[in-house]
């Protein structure tokens, strides 16, 4: 399915696409965006994700998303090609703070999908699914750096093969006694609220990757 309507997205109007879109919560977005500097989107490859880059025009907010290229060029040109057409800004995930930052001071949604395994010296260990899960610390730091909320958004197909836009209220900060414990306490929220919307469609997870990959060292 989600390789037919990423046809639909690459060769037609993309408004087909978006007509088939419904957002619930649309309200946390708002609130989370009445102070300058941007919003943070906690996201996963989850549902029909592409989707969201083009349903972002519903939100009347720019969209920026932080990716990895793909290892395939033929295939990273395609993805540049179906995210242009939804009208999304694309950062390239190395050395991404910089371009970050300016995107939040323009006042731009900035998407980081943070539901894969990190390498060691990039990510903390937070639990998910009952492991110790080596998750990017990327998207805390910034929160707590720049002080702009975390507002976790979802997409997942329902029966009638229309898709709906969860986005829940912003991440509450966390009230930790050093930097470094804030950073792992709001990753962990993080993984937990991507835990639970798994746990509710968990067949619409993309569980192509070895998610537990990075293991904690043993002292």
């Amino acid at each position: 399915m989600m390789l037919a309507e990423t046809c639909v997205l690459l060769l037609s109007d993309p408004a087909r696409m978006l007509s088939r879109v419904s957002v619930e919560g649309l309200e946390h977005l708002t609130a989370a965006a009445t102070t300058p500097g941007g919003v943070l989107m906690l996201t996963a490859h989850f549902g029909n994700w592409e989707l969201l880059g083009l349903a972002h025009t519903l939100s009347g907010l720019p969209l920026t998303v932080v990716v990895r290229p793909l290892d395939s060029v033929l295939l990273n040109r395609l993805a540049e090609r179906l995210r242009a057409r939804t009208g999304t800004e694309l950062i390239a995930k190395r050395r991404a703070l910089r371009p970050v930052l300016e995107a939040l001071r323009r006042g731009r949604m900035v998407g980081i999908l943070l539901d894969q395994n990190t390498a060691r010296g990039e990510g903390v260990f937070v639990p998910f699914f009952g492991r110790p899960a080596s998750t990017s610390r990327s998207l805390a730091l910034l929160s707590l750096r720049t002080g702009r909320p975390i507002v976790p958004v979802f997409i997942h197909r329902e029966q009638d093969g229309r898709h709906r836009i969860l986005v829940e209220p912003a991440l509450v900060a966390p009230a930790a006694n050093s930097p470094e414990a804030a950073i792992v306490e709001l990753t962990a929220e993080c993984a937990r609220r991507t835990e639970a919307m798994i746990r509710r469609w968990p067949e619409q997870w993309f569980w192509l990757h070895r998610r537990w990959r990075t293991t904690p060292s043993r002292s």
